[in-house]
């Protein structure tokens, strides 16, 4: 899984921003689970938030999958926006852009492609 490329520094944020975002997540509807410990609502979003949290590990490892778990990821926050106005549609379709530009370049697409591990 480890790629020969160096990580270039905006997948290293990008990698960095989805961990901290659903570990944020996490946390703050950690609430809800005591009240409603087993509701589908709060299950559901606790599976987006780990989903997030695994798609920022392995997109710092250069796993090629993270990437297109990434951007499904945001592309899910785009499609779910609609029910909380426009304002929030046009956020993460920006956001859905940038990272989008910033993990299919050419220099990111590098780092992801499989490459030569030293043997141990």
């Amino acid at each position: 899984m480890q790629s020969a490329v160096k990580r270039p520094l905006a997948v290293t944020i990008i990698g960095v921003v989805y961990i901290l975002a659903g570990v944020s997540g996490l946390i703050y509807h950690a609430t809800e689970w005591k009240a409603q410990p087993f509701h589908y609502e709060i299950i559901g979003i606790s599976f987006v938030r780990v989903l997030g949290i695994a798609a920022g590990i392995y997109t710092l490892r250069g796993a090629n999958w993270a990437r297109w778990l990434a951007l499904a990821w945001m592309a899910f926050h785009v499609a779910i926006s609609y029910l909380n106005g426009w304002d929030k549609v046009a956020m993460h379709a920006v956001f859905l852009a940038l990272i989008g530009f910033f993990l299919l370049r050419r220099q990111s697409a590098e780092f992801f492609q499989p490459g030569e591990t030293p043997a141990t």
